[in-house]
């Protein structure tokens, strides 16, 4: 007994016992914290799906089917992603007012956490197609000169050279792009956007940089001012130039035309 308490009064017994409890309580951590938060964050995933779930029993599946398997009034879902639900939801594209043969952008219908628990819902359904973007892959601070190249080559033919859009065959159009939030056009490239005639710019096509360079151009073009008032198209200086000296000259053409005419 001697020698143990010997041993307890030694001068490093204090911070062994204190190793010892540092230890125990970091072990008890590392052991039940890490479960509780996933546990947590499972609860709360769970719990938006449900609210989705019933969101979509009312509203999308009517259409679409109880189980996104589509129906003789809307194509099938599960599986297309989350980006585009996002897209066709965030943009007020649906719900459908009517069946029209390209669905426009509208008011939204349903809130921001209305719209992610729908999407967590039918992500959920099927696994498949692409994610809702993260905030800093569509952010504008892309390459303005190359996004200006890869858009003109490969999007002004159906959007025009400043994203005001334009009418397509078989009763569809492309929208106008100006106005679009960032992550919307980002989801575009990326789904097709539904029902449109518009391509699927895979990131084998496009990488993530060339899509933010193309968003960074878009917006580009939406913040400069018209210092005349009227931007004309924004087609270049001679062709505008051209544009108003025909109109003029055919003005005042018309005008001593008009003017000759007058009896005396």
């Amino acid at each position: 007994m001697k020698r143990l308490s010997a041993r307890r009064r030694h001068p490093l017994a204090a911070v062994v016992v204190l190793l010892l409890a540092l230890g125990v309580v970091g072990g008890l951590y590392a052991t039940f914290s890490p479960s509780g938060t996933a546990e947590a964050a499972d609860d709360a995933s769970s719990l938006q799906i449900q609210e989705g779930k019933g969101l979509y029993i009312t509203s999308c599946s009517s259409c679409h089917g109880l189980n996104a398997e589509g129906t003789s009034d809307g194509p099938g879902i599960a599986g297309v992603g989350a980006a585009s639900v996002d897209f066709q939801v965030g943009t007020g594209r649906m719900p459908l007012q009517s069946r029209e043969n390209q669905g426009p952008a509208k008011k939204q219908f349903f809130t921001e956490k209305e719209t992610a628990a729908i999407v967590a819902y039918v992500a959920s359904i099927a696994p498949g197609g692409a994610p809702v973007p993260a905030p800093e892959q569509y952010a504008t601070d892309g390459d303005l000169q190359e996004g200006g190249e890869i858009f003109r080559t490969n999007c002004a033919s159906c959007h025009n050279f400043i994203g005001k859009g334009g009418a397509l065959t078989q009763g569809k159009y492309a929208p106008n792009l100006t106005e679009v939030d960032p992550k919307h056009i980002y989801e575009a490239m990326v789904t097709g956007a539904g029902k449109g005639a518009m391509p699927t710019f895979s990131d084998g096509i496009l990488t993530p940089d060339q899509k933010k360079d193309v968003i960074t151009y878009i917006k580009s073009i939406h913040e400069q001012p018209d210092p005349g008032g009227f931007a004309a198209g924004r087609i270049g200086p001679v062709a505008e130039g051209l544009l108003v000296w025909t109109a003029v000259i055919g003005a005042l053409i018309g005008a001593a035309v008009w003017l000759g005419a007058r009896p005396s």
